[in-house]
């Protein structure tokens, strides 16, 4: 049986036949602490949450900041190929694999698998959710792409707030990244947005992921 496009090695879907999409994803991205997780809860639409899919600490590709620490804010800290492998057999499969990840400690704790339930469409979301956009265009597995975006002060204390609570990382460390994003957060949605995410407040998104769910995400909005 020939390998699906999105194995490791492949580039587009022109290297492969014979693979059946039954379903479509929404990827939905942001700065963040911009509400992705939250709206993507209220849709009850299957959510694969592509921030699990972080390398590992201690991986020598992880890229640096001028400190020596890690850019976690960086796409090349992220396993992209990891990501568009789980979405393609979602939407070939109804189900993959998903990992979770632990991000106090910067690694995988394990995972399970995600099943669709015969939903039309899903949800990926994260942080670099943009990056994957055209890759799931071209193979005709995507339903849209959306880039919630809002008060950068407002996403500055939503973020500070939610990392304290779950103790991602020390204080310090959150204020610095915090302050950092603050500063660019509208640089990070214009990146988004020529990666080809639709810059939206939460109504719109939510209005958008309710018609890709009426029409099972066949006529996209993002090419």
């Amino acid at each position: 049986m020939p390998c699906p496009w999105w194995s490791p090695g492949r580039r587009n879907a022109g290297q492969c036949c014979s693979v059946t999409v039954s379903a479509r994803v929404i990827l939905l991205t942001g700065p963040s602490g911009s509400g992705k997780s939250s709206l993507a809860a209220r849709t009850g639409l299957p959510v694969l949450r592509l921030d699990d899919f972080y390398k590992d600490a201690g991986d020598p590709t992880l890229p640096l900041l001028a400190d020596g620490s890690t850019d976690w804010d960086h796409v090349d800290s992220w396993d992209s190929a990891a990501a568009v492998a789980a979405i393609g057999e979602l939407c070939s499969e109804g189900r993959t694999f998903a990992p979770v990840y632990d991000i106090s400690t910067s690694a995988r704790t394990g995972g399970g698998e995600l099943r669709l339930g015969g939903a039309p469409v899903f949800i990926a979301e994260g942080i670099f959710a943009a990056d994957i956009a055209a890759r799931c265009a071209d193979a005709g597995l995507l339903a849209d792409a959306l880039c919630l975006r809002g008060r950068p002060s407002t996403t500055f204390r939503r973020r500070l707030l939610r990392d304290v609570r779950e103790g991602r990382k020390s204080l310090p460390v959150l204020v610095r990244r915090g302050w950092r994003l603050m500063r660019a957060e509208p640089g990070i949605v214009r990146r988004h947005a020529a990666l080809g995410a639709r810059p939206c407040r939460k109504q719109e998104a939510l209005a958008a992921i309710a018609a890709a769910e009426r029409t099972g995400g066949r006529t996209p909005s993002v090419v």
